[in-house]
């Protein structure tokens, strides 16, 4: 009886714990309904803009996972405050700045829309608790703002720029793990995490010139923004932290004070009856001229297609399915007069890449100019795709190059076999079947098979370079060996044409359409977005109104797709064993 009353109890639990999860799910169906079907309306007489850039957002839109904010990216905020510019209501911008830092390509992408805002004749307010991150970013992003603000109580420890980097030889070595890798050449680093117990001197070479590069574009930055003496700034933050009185001093501080003051100080700049208005909620004006497609590719390039196929996870990858039916598309509009091409990449999938390749090789051919804007990263797979555009543009910041491959694994069955496991294998054709193989080391045979398959890649991928760069030959095999470079340095060596953001990519791709210079156009995205009404039919098969009706609503509850949703985890079964894939280390 006692576990008869024990069942019912667990079963009436669970029978309100279902109904509670039945009520957010649809309150989370309502939510992103209202989201769809109610824009924000603008709002009536003057107005400022709010930016917060305390969390993150992605580069560009375009990931249809179903809770995601399409509106919000980098690229969404620039197209947003470019279009504001000439917009008499918007009075002025006030930032939440980020105090700990950003990726610095994209707190140079932010610097310029904040300066290209202030042409239109706008005030710009930027307020900080504190720059207690020791990264420049974060400063650099907001560093032309007309004023910045931080409260007293807090400093700035902002001192340069570090890179922490594991190496894992040591520990496989101690469990008896035996990496197996190849690379072309010293400078492609990946695989030395596996193999090395400290940097090689090319890993060592490459990391420090590239973050000098970074560290020396960011104080140039600074000190113009702020009109300070590059030595005085320099000597300044070598000799961190300071306190918020020492910034004001030293001038890169202008008002001591929190946010609601800020806040009430803008709002009396814009006039007292003034709104605030998140600057992802302005309604950007619409043009109906030529048209510029919009390509985007951001996270670890992968064959098939973008984002994982999960639409409740917020895994970005670029899909070289995705990225070439989109090319395929562009091309074949006859209202498309260029394609600016969007990269977020470390790279990855060799395949992929070459797929993507071939699909802005094809454009080209159907006469749609293609100019890649590079963001963050666009390394290895990702310079890759971009080698035969029209024009690359970059950011001095972003990080590209990495012209090489690597491939391996990590031959777990000696440590394995410490506590017994033992995995043995019956082949039947080819030893390069056991290539991959976690529990079977390389033969000379084998390895060589190995190094002929990524051999023949790179010189593919140093092929392409030299033909879509105009490079000799001869020279890109100089500059390439895996090495990481710069924007700064890839423009001196030839592999990165101009600097600038998505504004300067859009006005590259008007000129060579043959665009005036001072017409506008419409930016058309490809693949379109879904709309969440759209995501929500095309992840039920059902449409919005079936969906308010409740016998739906429980099949929905009930259905496969939902409780992926309750127990959503990321796949990490990956069949690419060859990648170009840039090491890229998080730069604080």
């Amino acid at each position: 009886m006692r576990q008869f009353f024990i069942s019912l109890l667990g079963s009436i639990v669970g029978f309100f714990i279902a109904i509670i999860l039945f009520f957010v799910f649809i309150a989370t169906i309502g939510g992103m309904m209202a989201m769809s079907m109610n824009k924000k309306k603008g709002a009536k007489g003057a107005v400022v803009l709010t930016l917060d850039l305390r969390s993150g957002f992605l580069d560009h839109g375009g990931n249809n996972n179903l809770f995601s904010d399409g509106d919000r990216s980098l690229v969404g905020l620039v197209q947003a405050l470019n279009a504001a510019k000439s917009d008499k209501k918007i009075k002025g911008l006030l930032i939440r700045a980020n105090g700990y830092g950003l990726p610095p390509a994209q707190a140079e992408e932010i610097r310029a829309a904040i300066a290209d805002f202030k042409t239109g004749g706008k005030f710009v307010i930027a307020h900080a608790q504190g720059f207690e991150g020791t990264t420049l970013s974060g400063y650099m992003a907001i560093a032309d703002a007309d004023e910045i603000w931080i409260p007293d109580t807090t400093g700035i420890a902002m001192s340069g720029y570090r890179a922490e980097v594991e190496f894992l030889g040591g520990v496989f070595e101690k469990f008896d793990a035996k990496p197996e890798f190849v690379q072309f050449y010293e400078y492609k680093n990946m695989a030395n995490h596996y193999t090395q117990k400290t940097f090689t001197e090319p890993h060592r070479e490459a990391m420090t010139a590239m973050m000098q590069s970074i560290y020396n574009t960011a104080v140039k930055n600074i000190t113009e923004d702020r009109n300070l003496e590059v030595d005085a700034f320099t000597d300044f933050i070598q000799s961190a932290p300071h306190s918020a009185e020492d910034g004001q001093t030293f001038g890169l501080i202008d008002t001591l004070g929190h946010f609601a003051e800020a806040r009430e100080y803008t709002k009396k700049k814009a006039g007292d009856k003034a709104s605030f208005v998140n600057v992802f909620d302005y309604t950007k004006e619409y043009h109906s001229g030529p048209v510029i497609a919009f390509i985007g590719g951001q996270g670890t390039v992968v064959p098939g297609r973008s984002g994982g196929g999960n639409p409740f996870s917020n895994k970005v990858t670029m899909g070289g399915d995705t990225v070439s039916e989109a090319f395929f598309k562009a091309s074949k509009d006859k209202n498309v007069k260029a394609i600016v091409f969007r990269l977020n990449t470390p790279g990855g999938s060799a395949a992929a890449s070459d797929q993507i390749w071939a699909s802005v090789e094809q454009a080209k051919k159907a006469g749609k100019p293609v100019v890649v804007s590079m963001g963050q990263y666009a390394a290895s797979g990702g310079y890759y795709v971009s080698a035969n555009a029209d024009k690359i543009v970059a950011w001095p910041t972003t990080v590209t190059g990495s012209i090489g491959v690597v491939g391996g694994k990590v031959v777990i069955a000696d440590t394995l076999g410490k506590v017994g496991h033992n995995v043995e294998a019956i082949t039947i054709g080819s030893e390069f079947g056991s290539a991959y193989s976690a529990f079977e080391p390389w033969n000379q045979s084998i390895r060589e098979g190995v190094r002929n398959s990524m051999e023949d890649i790179y010189v593919d991928f140093t092929t392409r370079v030299s033909k879509g760069r105009n490079i000799p030959l001869e020279r890109v095999r100089e500059i390439a060996k895996g090495r990481v470079w710069t924007g700064e340095q890839a423009k001196d060596i030839g592999l990165v044409d101009e600097f600038g953001g998505f504004l300067k990519a859009v006005e590259i791709a008007k000129s060579l359409a043959d665009i005036d210079k001072d017409k506008k156009v419409r930016i058309k995205m490809f693949p379109r977005p879904l709309s969440q009404q759209e995501k929500l039919e095309q992840l039920f098969n059902i449409s919005v109104s079936t969906a308010a009706n409740l016998q739906e609503l429980e099949n929905i509850l009930k259905s496969p797709e939902y409780q992926a949703f309750l127990k959503t985890r990321e796949a990490i079964n990956n069949p690419e064993h060859v990648r170009m894939k840039a090491d890229i280390p998080a730069i604080k």
